[in-house]
């Protein structure tokens, strides 16, 4: 029996399953318009992490990934990924390393005062959507909340192919990843930056960083909407006006 009848079993199972393990080489296999997906991901340091793909109705499609809050999980991005893959985006929300259903990394549940080794879940989720046939190349953009829009910003500033970024509540330094530092390397690519005027921290390095984006950055400030992917439920409008932004910045 040939390898690649062996491995036609689990590749049948899987697509039953509606799961795919991230690719230890070459393309992820491709799936139907619509689905949505449970993904095995796999970080450079050897967590076991657990995503959902959201497939566009028509692919191959751009695609975003969704990083959480620190002590949040994958599921606060369902209504967000959900009207993305209505608009013809697909989107990639997946558990940070100690949260949801992912593993803890080895120095602990991923909670702690610094969260930078979170930088390589962000890094191998990308690598996931990067492999994947039916993601149109060249055409990812990332998402973040809170610590999770600072380590969205921090690996798009390593990787110049992450085409635009969406940042809710960013912080100039949060949880030891530094937001200025990022968004210099980071240069003129877009960003929208959004933060509510009652969360001043949040406030001040929104400006600050939209600042030293130098004119590639989109600023809006709210007012009443909360902190990070809160802001989606309070404030109407809001995931609209992201799958719009990604729509302009990616397609």
């Amino acid at each position: 029996m040939t390898a690649l009848a062996r491995a036609l079993p689990a590749i049948a199972l899987a697509a039953a399953l509606g799961s795919v393990a991230a690719p230890s080489g070459g393309s992820a296999p491709a799936f139907s318009a619509g689905q949505v997906l449970t993904v095995a991901i796999r970080t450079e340091d050897g967590v076991p992490l657990v995503g959902t793909l959201y497939l566009a109705s028509k692919l191959p499609a751009p695609a975003v990934l969704l990083v959480h809050m620190q002590t949040r999980s994958r599921v606060d991005w369902r209504d967000l990924a959900e009207r993305l893959a209505e608009g013809g985006i697909s989107a990639l929300a997946f558990d940070l390393r100690g949260h949801g259903a992912s593993a803890p990394g080895p120095d602990g549940p991923g909670a702690a005062a610094n969260m930078s080794p979170s930088v390589r879940d962000v890094q191998a989720a990308h690598a996931v959507l990067a492999s994947r046939a039916d993601v149109a190349a060249g055409r990812i953009g990332m998402c973040g909340a809170s610590v999770g829009a600072n380590l969205a910003l921090a690996a798009a500033a390593a990787d110049p192919t992450i085409r635009s970024l969406v940042l809710l509540s960013a912080g100039i330094d949060y949880r030891g990843i530094r937001g200025d530092t990022a968004m210099r390397r980071f240069g003129r690519r877009p960003a929208l930056i959004v933060a509510s005027l009652e969360d001043p921290y949040a406030t001040r390095s929104a400006r600050e960083l939209a600042a030293i984006g130098a004119g590639a950055c989109e600023l809006r400030l709210l007012s009443g909407a909360g902190h990070g992917t809160t802001m989606l439920a309070r404030e109407d409008g809001l995931s609209s006006a992201i799958v719009d932004w990604f729509l302009r910045t990616l397609l």
